[in-house]
């Protein structure tokens, strides 16, 4: 069982950053992918990034690829999503999402455990 706590949301300006954490409980983070994904009012929980278990590997969606960074520390148990030149559109809820599968997934069914969320809002 893992548990996931997601931090660091807020109100920002378009233009500026956010740094998402992740703080995951357990003594098996280490094997698992870890995945960020975000929902906005009124669409469908999409895939934001992810990372492989040992950090070495990210994979990211087109609309954020540039501006987001994933990273892991596995001696802290916690995964990182640094946001830059944030803009509206990227407005919503923030999950992140531990995997057990050997391949980085980029769907939700992909992943076994999920945080709460935290909200970013984005103001233009």
């Amino acid at each position: 069982q893992v548990q996931l706590v997601e931090s660091g949301g807020g109100l920002v300006q378009a233009g500026g950053s956010l740094r998402l954490s992740c703080a995951a409980s357990g003594r098996t983070f280490s094997s698992y992918s870890m995945g960020w994904f975000r929902q906005a009012p009124g669409k469908e929980r999409e895939f934001v990034a992810v990372v492989s278990w040992s950090g070495v590997s990210t994979y990211y969606a087109d609309s954020v690829k540039g501006r987001f960074t994933i990273s892991r520390d596995n001696a802290k148990n916690t995964v990182y999503l640094q946001m830059n030149s944030l803009k509206p559109e990227d407005t919503a809820v923030y999950y992140c999402a531990a995997s057990r599968q050997p391949i980085m997934r980029r769907t939700s069914p992909g992943y076994d455990y999920w945080g709460q969320g935290t909200q970013v809002t984005v103001s233009s």
